[in-house]
């Protein structure tokens, strides 16, 4: 059960590693795009390629749904990057529902675990397996694997790397449970939990007077996908531009350079913060494509504007 890339890379290993898919549950297909083009998930492509047997319900307590998802005499369940379950779906197999989780549980529960850990300065994070319960995100443990969250690496170069290292998780977990030997346990909640809440556009917006620590975090643990952003102001027209961050340095030094003040050079691009200066080295204004700072700028000249 589930619907990105990231739920394609378990899938693919339990197939190559012998195990009988009996079904895959997704999404149903969906608009997307400028064109409203109908879209197949990642694990609908994928399973179609394979030959598999799909279920995209609008509804998982859908009497027919139910009916399907029965018929299939499923052994377990393992959900990877879906919707939450109700109990009718998740207790139905013998050997339980499973699921993976991008951080090391209970921390980081919730929609967005790999950009918090980022945006919090993590320098470590991981992937835990466990069984599926009422309250989400909080089942017995099966098993973890950590790794470490390099000082520039965003959010999307540590979803592939917890991609990779996922689907052997999940391998590994089925195997274990096929051959009865797990022992789980229970998540430690008597401690100051990190939460992994949903990202909204607002919060993307970068706040230029924060550390040059937290502002390099928020860039790069929102990127490639929400995406941080900052608006640019021309000085004489007053026309206001929306541009998207997604990678940036920190050049630490002391300077008296007011906070939010641009600075650019022939193929730089920086902005003054508290300890030092955030460097943009991609970017994305409005209505053009996403570029490297020294392309955009052989077009674009910010000492026309002023951050606001």
């Amino acid at each position: 059960m589930g619907t990105p890339d990231f739920a394609v890379a378990p899938l693919d290993a339990l197939i190559n590693a012998g195990f009988n898919i009996v079904g895959v549950v997704t999404n149903p297909d969906k608009p997307a795009g400028r064109g409203r083009k109908i879209q197949e998930s990642a694990v609908k492509v994928y399973a179609k390629e394979k030959g598999l047997k799909i279920l995209q319900p609008d509804k998982f307590r859908d009497e027919s749904f139910l009916s399907e998802l029965k018929e299939l005499k499923a052994d377990l369940q393992v959900v990877v990057a879906f919707k939450m379950l109700p109990e009718v779906v998740w207790n139905m197999p013998p050997k339980g529902t499973i699921n993976i989780h991008a951080s090391l549980l209970p921390h980081y529960r919730g929609a967005a675990p790999l950009n918090w850990a980022i945006i919090n300065g993590e320098k470590e994070t991981g992937v835990s397996t466990f069984f599926l319960q009422h309250q989400i995100d909080t089942g017995d443990i099966i098993a973890q694997e950590k790794t470490t969250i390099g000082p520039n690496e965003t959010a999307g170069e540590l979803h592939d790397k917890l991609m990779l290292i996922g689907k052997y998780l999940v391998l590994k977990t089925v195997q274990d449970i096929e051959q009865d030997n797990i022992e789980t346990f229970p998540q430690d909640n008597n401690q100051e939990l990190k939460e992994a809440f949903k990202i909204f556009k607002p919060f993307c917006k970068v706040d230029w007077r924060k550390s040059i620590n937290e502002i390099h975090n928020h860039i790069r643990g929102l990127s490639p996908y929400p995406t941080a952003f900052t608006e640019f102001k021309n000085k004489e027209t007053g026309e206001i531009i929306s541009c998207k961050l997604f990678k940036s340095e920190k050049e630490i030094i002391e300077h008296n350079f007011e906070t939010g003040s641009i600075h650019q050079a022939k193929h730089e691009l920086k902005i003054a913060v508290n300890g030092g200066f955030i460097k943009l080295l991609e970017l994305q204004v409005a209505g053009k494509k996403r570029m490297d700072i020294t392309a955009l700028l052989n077009g674009f000249d910010f000492n026309n504007y002023k951050i606001i």
